[in-house]
């Protein structure tokens, strides 16, 4: 059996009118009888039979859902002009900024198309030769390189790879010179740096591999190991979290080998501090900060005196400085104190680079370690500046300027003049002067709060209310938000699309304060933040809700899974990505308790229960309702937002959509929640999105 709804095609001119397409039969999703009762409040689950990956039912359905996807997709007219423009945008060389280890400079670059970049490396010579290609790592180009860590002297490198997109890595050792291994590996290592010791060993960070389903069950007790060269993983002496229970744990050795920096967390905000020197044999690990209320890191040392970024009395965060002998918070001196603008500073060449960022903006100033301002960095113009990092003894530093259309160009720095240079400058088919970037401030729901959206498009556009508009959001996990160049995008503007980023609430755009302002009993804000950017462009005339459609990613999917059950009427296309859509058992799937910060979770209390079920998308879904039309994303092995969130969401969507529009899922198999992700998955997915989009606002071809 498949239940069957009629596709409408429209004409731009009247997008709320059909013409009858074939029908779309969804494939039959079984329900079942599964309920669970929180705080005496019984709770239906009845495609709870999708979280279980390993399953042939969940496969089976997976495949049904992809053939009735991707039968949808082709029969789109435009859809094979968008993926080929955005292929030939695509095709340009790619170099980063180098860097140096013992006799070589280390770069990675990619010819355009490549699947993956490769690391290549000169020696003083300047004879270039390839020192990694991912790209020889499978056959399809789903494992990727995922982490390069050398000795101080460059002879040795550890690397991580991923396969198929997961999370869960491989550590290979290689003797750095001549790139033939020393037959030390490392299995199932998850959510980890790599931090050598000298040339005797590495730290690394892990769980214990989970009982059942590797992708999906629960991972919650992080650990510390330090691993000798030569000797077996199984012999990796546990440092840290044997007896201190921490979701994540991570570790860095300082520059000069003598510390041992310990950062450990129970969530995705606020971190205890850990100090061990090691200059001293069995010396103990000293607390620096303990507790989860505020984040801390080492930014730097200079002998004992360690400096430190916090934001302990600090939403802003702040420099301060302390003793490595007496290492406490409490001893804790202000170095560069708070400003108004949130503070993320780098090191490099013996200064301090404090990048500050002025409503989403970048301001970068140049201090030495005497906390003098040396001056502010002229950067190419208004957009995001990273970059300015590096060891002590380098005497030039790199970094890239970035807008909604400036490609990423990366300018080599000497910090003694402050004069900087273009160093590599992408050659892309797009030309920049024909568009514009503007910054707005509209009022979120509550008439009080400011919140920005840099809204982008091609000069000379006309106020109509119909042009085809993306909206996109995050709002959480104080991640911000900054202006970056992106070839889909850059596509999307060339066809007249307007694109938009709101900074809404639960980011880290103004410190922690608007963080925290979209947490937990706070998580509607950030959705009416959304709501209210969509409100504005509408009556803005930027566009309407014929031409609006909302997009975002992992915790963004959730924002789209939110605002698009509650304002069904507000938008035309929904493109949630890798969610987290199911918010009573989000915590229950890999690492997703660390999440709570944020979200909280259904066990916390009744008041909290009532609240994540009052917005969480699986459960708001109703019969009857028409939801825009809607491509759900994810990943097949995504384990760190599990694709059961989609799976459901996609069920519950299609089962009860009222109305003509499409409800359709699209599982990118072998990958993950997207790090790694091969190039030309990348391209079709993001051609698929737009094609959908244009489609369902009604184009029969593509914009002029």
């Amino acid at each position: 059996m498949k239940r069957m709804i009629l596709l409408m095609v429209v004409t731009t001119t009247m997008p709320s009118f059909a013409q009858i397409q074939k029908p779309i039969n969804y494939p039959k999703t079984a329900k079942g009888q599964t309920v669970d009762t929180y705080f005496e409040t019984p709770v239906s689950d009845p495609y709870r039979w999708l979280e279980d990956d390993k399953s042939a039912e969940t496969a089976k359905w997976v495949t049904a859902e992809n053939e009735v996807t991707f039968d949808y997709l082709q029969k789109i007219p435009f859809r094979d002009a968008i993926r080929d423009r955005m292929k030939q945008l695509w095709n340009y060389e790619k170099i980063t900024a180098p860097f140096k280890r013992g006799a070589y400079t280390y770069y990675y670059k990619n010819n355009g198309l490549q699947n993956q970049s490769i690391l290549y490396r000169k020696d003083t010579s300047g004879k270039e030769e390839v020192f990694l290609d991912p790209n020889t790592f499978s056959v399809d180009g789903t494992t990727s390189l995922d982490g390069v860590s050398f000795t101080e002297d460059g002879s040795l490198v550890a690397y991580s790879i991923s396969e198929a997109g997961s999370d869960w890595r491989k550590v290979i050792f290689l003797n750095a010179t001549t790139k033939q291994p020393l037959g030390d590996k490392l299995i199932d290592v998850k959510f980890s740096g790599l931090s050598w010791k000298g040339n005797d060993g590495i730290y690394y960070s892990s769980y214990e591999k989970p009982k059942g389903s590797e992708l999906s069950a629960k991972t919650d007790q992080h650990k510390l190991y330090y691993h000798v060269l030569g000797k077996a993983q199984k012999e990796d002496i546990v440092v840290f979290g044997e007896t201190e229970k921490r979701r994540y744990v991570g570790a860095s050795v300082s520059e000069d080998n003598h510390y041992l920096f310990i950062s450990a967390a129970n969530s995705t905000s606020g971190n205890e501090l850990y100090l061990k020197d090691l200059t001293k044999e069995n010396s103990p690990i000293v607390p620096m900060i303990t507790g989860f209320d505020n984040d801390a890191d080492v930014l730097d040392n200079i002998g004992t005196k360690l400096y430190i970024i916090t934001n302990l009395h600090a939403e802003n965060k702040r420099i301060v400085i302390v003793d490595a002998s007496q290492p406490q918070s409490k001893n804790w001196k202000d170095f560069i104190k708070e400003t108004e603008n949130v503070l993320s500073p780098t090191t490099g060449a013996g200064y301090i680079f404090a990048n500050y960022m002025k409503d989403a903006i970048a301001v970068v100033k140049q201090f030495d370690y005497n906390g003098k301002l040396i001056r502010e960095v002229d950067l190419p113009g208004i957009g995001t500046s990273e970059g300015f990092s590096g060891r002590m003894k380098d005497e030039t530093l790199y970094f890239s300027f970035t807008n909604y259309i400036t490609p990423g160009t990366i300018y080599s720095f000497n910090p003694k003049s402050g004069e900087s240079n273009i160093y590599v400058k992408p050659k892309v088919d797009f030309k920049s002067e024909d568009y514009e970037s503007k910054q707005v401030f509209y009022t979120s729901k509550d008439g009080v709060t400011k919140v920005p959206m840099i809204i982008t498009y091609k000069k000379g556009l006309q106020l109509t209310g119909k042009n085809p508009t993306i909206l996109y959001g995050y709002g959480g996990f104080n991640i911000s938000l900054t202006p970056t160049f992106s070839i889909a995008n850059a596509v999307w503007l060339e066809m007249g699309g307007v694109y938009a980023v709101a900074n809404l609430r639960g980011g880290g755009e103004y410190g922690s304060k608007w963080h925290d302002a979209g947490t937990k009993m706070e998580k509607q804000h950030v959705f009416d933040d959304f709501i209210a950017a969509a409100e504005f462009l509408q009556k803005q005339q930027y566009t309407s809700a014929d031409y609006l459609a909302i997009k975002g990613g992992s915790n963004g999917g959730l924002l789209v899974g939110a605002t698009m059950t509650q304002k069904p009427n507000l938008f035309k296309v929904a493109l949630p990505a890798v969610g987290v859509l199911d918010m009573l058992r989000y915590h229950t799937f890999t690492a997703g308790a660390g999440w709570a910060y944020d979200y909280g979770t259904a066990e916390d209390s009744r008041d909290m229960f009532n609240y994540l079920k009052k917005y969480s998308p699986v459960h708001n879904v109703k019969a009857g309702v028409q939801y825009p039309a809607t491509l759900i994303t994810t990943g097949d092995h995504d384990d760190r937002v599990v694709p059961a969130h989609s799976f459901k969401f996609a069920a519950e969507l299609q089962e009860k959509q009222a109305g003509t529009n499409p409800v359709l899922i699209r599982i990118e198999t072998n990958a993950g929640h997207g790090a790694g992700k091969p190039v030309s998955k990348i391209i079709e997915e993001a051609a698929d999105l737009q094609a959908f989009t244009l489609f369902n606002m009604g184009y029969k071809e593509l914009p002029k």
